[in-house]
């Protein structure tokens, strides 16, 4: 068995990279799942043919009471709980590699092992698994909405994070030193698990899917650490893939914002800010009917559909592909313009499209779909608001200044499909609302685009 554990971290390695390729593209992504899990799998029963493991009592019990938890998370929670299911997951993970690095201090907290390599890489990857558990947790409970999802501040706020964060950091390096200081080992944990609630609590739900990615990059480092203090190869590469790969997507979604890291973890975007839905009873909301939304789609030759976390929370995805199908069926050209950071997570829209069975085809990028969007006949927003908001291009003094939007308000016509007027979770008034060519049409996003669909298979005897 000892010659199959270098082999199984050879073939799992190989597979989570080919994982990650494959998963870059949606004709393949299905080939880049099934490859994680075969990697992971074989990563699994490498670790348990290890000579060092003993008994599997304890891990068949830890092995049964992760799949009761994790199975139900996987069959009962909706394509619309995604984001939240992310979050947990990291919290789940995170928590696993402080705890592991936890039991190896102990087993480390002798004079002999002081300044070595394996605590100071212990310390490391414990500040970063306890404190991506708790911001793991709090950016799950933005989402589920447990808590609310603006920013959190307080005076001093970050003189209180530099405090704890430098706290954290003194005692780390002072146990890497004297690891027979045991009793400051509670507080360092302590001090970890507070930062990284205070590491989120300041951040606005308009930036979630960032945190999220950022998250995923802070539990694939800690990982990677784990695997240089445990002497674990595999652990060493898979934790450093996880860490890259969400470093990236958060800089992607930056720059998707014209947003800064800083801006991001320190700006308190998602703050109502005074003023900006100044005058807003006086202008006029013009407001139509699904049979009206109908006729004039019908009439089109191109529509835009824009989609947005409204979508998410009313699962009208399938509603909307059927709305797509009616359409296509009459001859009209339609596209669905989709922003990096749509929803609440990257490719949220993406993800829950395709399981609508929407053509990968007709999603198109931002940068590809604004050039179309003044020759488009209609574009139809669904659930969308800050990603639409005009008042990123036009109002430099908004919240959401130079971040790129979908300019769905330079269509001919543009039907908003939303429950009420209330802002989005950057937390300002929308001009688009409020346009000449703009018609609401106010209600469930669901039985909205339905009804629409309906209408145009003949409902109503439209021809």
């Amino acid at each position: 068995m000892d010659a199959f554990v270098p082999f199984a971290a050879i073939a799992a390695s190989t597979l989570f990279i080919l994982s990650l390729m494959w998963m870059s593209h949606p004709s393949t992504a299905r080939r880049g799942v099934r490859a994680g899990e075969i990697g992971m799998v074989i990563a699994i029963i490498g670790a348990l043919v290890q000579h060092e493991v003993v008994d599997y009592n304890l891990i068949l019990i830890a092995m049964v009471a992760g799949a009761a938890a994790g199975i139900p998370m996987a069959l009962l929670m909706p394509m619309t709980a995604i984001p939240q299911r992310t979050a947990i997951s990291h919290a789940f993970g995170a928590l696993a590699v402080g705890l592991i690095g936890a039991a190896e201090y102990y087993k480390h907290a002798h004079a002999e092992y002081a300044g070595s390599f394996v605590l100071w890489a212990l310390m490391f990857e414990m500040a970063l698994g306890f404190l991506t558990c708790t911001a793991s947790v709090i950016a799950f409970a933005k989402l589920q909405e447990i808590m609310g999802s603006r920013p959190v501040s307080f005076p001093g706020q970050r003189i209180v994070n530099g405090a704890v964060a430098l706290g954290a950091l003194v005692i780390a390096i002072m146990l890497a030193l004297d690891p027979t200081q045991t009793w400051l080992f509670p507080a360092f944990v302590a001090l970890a698990l507070l930062f990284g609630i205070l590491l989120v609590i300041p951040i606005g739900g308009a930036d979630m899917p960032t945190v999220i990615a950022l998250l995923n990059s802070y539990a694939g480092l800690a990982a990677s650490a784990m695997g240089f203090a445990l002497g674990n190869k595999l652990l060493i590469v898979a934790g450093a893939l996880d860490g890259a790969s969400g470093f990236i997507l958060a800089v992607i979604m930056c720059k998707a914002m014209n947003r800064s890291f800083a801006n991001v973890m320190f700006g308190g975007f998602g703050n109502v800010v005074a003023g900006v839905a100044g005058g807003k009873d006086d202008r006029v909301v013009r407001s139509a009917s699904a049979e009206e939304a109908a006729m004039q789609l019908e009439n089109a030759s191109t529509v835009v559909i824009i989609p947005g976390y409204g979508m998410a929370v009313a699962q009208a995805q399938h509603k909307v592909s059927e709305l797509y199908q009616a359409l296509t069926k009459k001859g009209v050209d339609v596209k669905f313009a989709i922003h990096p950071v749509a929803g609440r997570m990257p490719g949220h829209m993406n993800v829950l499209l395709a399981e609508a069975n929407v053509p990968y085809e007709q999603l198109v990028d931002l940068d590809d779909i604004n050039p179309e969007l003044p020759q488009a006949d209609v574009a139809v927003i669904i659930g969308a608001n800050d990603t639409v908001n005009p008042s990123a291009r036009d109002d430099p003094k908004s919240a959401i200044a130079g971040m790129p939007i979908i300019e769905a308000d330079r269509a001919k016509s543009v039907f908003v499909i939303k429950r009420s007027m209330n802002a989005g979770f950057a937390g300002i008034d929308n001009p688009i609302y409020y346009n000449s060519n703009t018609q609401m049409l106010f209600g469930d996003a669901k039985d909205m685009v339905g009804s629409i669909a309906k209408e145009l298979s003949g409902g109503s005897g439209l021809h």
